[in-house]
């Protein structure tokens, strides 16, 4: 448990923020609220019972100083994570405190592999991007079904919501992102990264039951494509969407999350599908839960646990997989999510 550290939370007032600070809070940390609107840090904090509320801009390196001032680490919840994630690293490294993120932006979590990996390799220093429902959890899935393999052939990471209401966080980073892409997609094949003009390829995935076959959108790609290939020898990473999530997600009419039950959480359900193959071999792993927003906030704030009390793997900019152990990881989520590994 946290037995009273603090731990600064960029973007606190956020979606997704507000389900960090309750989670810390819940394990035993001090939450120190961040963010760079102080009307907001000034209201949450009055309303979650006087919580320390730092303001800071990214564009302004002192106030992120004092923001992380005292902190253990520092959880960075706000997007677009192209703007946030650097000057919020840069900030931790000159604290001397880990960093982790919930960033599900391609390109900004491989702007942090590629920017970050040698200064906090040579520094010691922890820094785990991704840590969120998308990339961090389909990246310990897939390392725990591949258990004893050094390398597969293919890894497949199949998202099954039953729809998606998206933040305007979501909105405002997908706006970005389409920008950096002028107008392609991304897909992880043949060992990189590959921009294409063609369009996503439609098909039914097997999801197993109480789900089982659904309409899905193939290469509907998402941060698993930067975190897997990280530290795995998988030359073929492909990640799929149901058809009506995605819908939902383009649709500009979409609601935003609403709380349907006493934790905040909305009706949305999830079952993500990680399978792996080897020659004629295959792996899987399985995890049921609700409300991907709210489920980022327990692998996040168990990511800062396991590595301030030093159940880590490794050190530098490092993908949940690499870092942790990653059946045990997910063990460590039953209370928020289930998981059937299959080898």
């Amino acid at each position: 448990m946290g037995t009273g550290q603090t731990v600064a939370v960029y973007g606190a007032y956020g979606h997704t923020g507000r389900f960090v600070v309750a989670q810390l809070r819940e394990r035993g940390f001090v939450p120190v609220l961040s963010g760079r609107d102080a009307g907001k840090l000034a209201a949450l904090a009055s309303a979650s019972s006087g919580p320390d509320a730092r303001p800071a801009a990214v564009g302004d390196p002192a106030s992120l100083d004092r923001a992380l001032a005292g902190a253990a680490a520092v959880i960075n919840c706000a997007g677009p994570f192209a703007t946030t994630a650097a000057p919020v690293i840069e900030a931790a490294l000159r604290a001397g405190i880990p960093y982790v993120d919930v960033a599900a932006e391609i390109e900004a979590n491989l702007d942090t592999f590629t920017h970050f990996t040698d200064r906090a390799r040579a520094a010691g220093a922890v820094i785990v991007p991704a840590m969120a429902f998308y990339g961090g959890l389909g990246d310990l899935l897939v390392t725990a079904a591949m258990g004893d393999w050094t390398a597969a052939d293919e890894a497949h990471v199949a998202y099954g919501l039953n729809s998606w209401h998206p933040t305007p966080g979501t909105r405002v980073a997908g706006a970005v992102s389409r920008q950096r892409r002028d107008g392609r997609r991304v897909r992880y094949a043949n060992g990189r990264l590959e921009y294409v003009h063609d369009a996503m390829p439609a098909l039914t995935w097997p999801f197993p039951d109480p789900m089982g076959p659904r309409d899905v959108l193939g290469e509907f790609t998402m941060a698993d494509v930067v975190t897997v290939p990280s530290h795995l020898a998988v030359p073929e990473v492909r990640t799929y969407m149901t058809v009506e999530a995605a819908r939902d997600l383009t649709a500009p009419d979409t609601p935003a999350p609403t709380a349907a039950d006493e934790h905040g959480r909305s009706a949305q359900t999830f079952l993500v599908d990680a399978v792996v193959r080897s020659g004629g071999a295959e792996r899987r792993a399985v995890a049921r839960g609700r409300d991907i927003y709210a489920v980022t906030a327990p692998l996040a704030v168990e990511a800062v646990d396991r590595i301030l009390t030093g159940r880590t793997r490794t050190a530098g900019v490092a993908s949940a997989g690499e870092i942790f152990d990653a059946a045990d990881f997910l063990r460590a989520l039953s209370p928020h999510l289930s998981v059937d590994l299959r080898p």
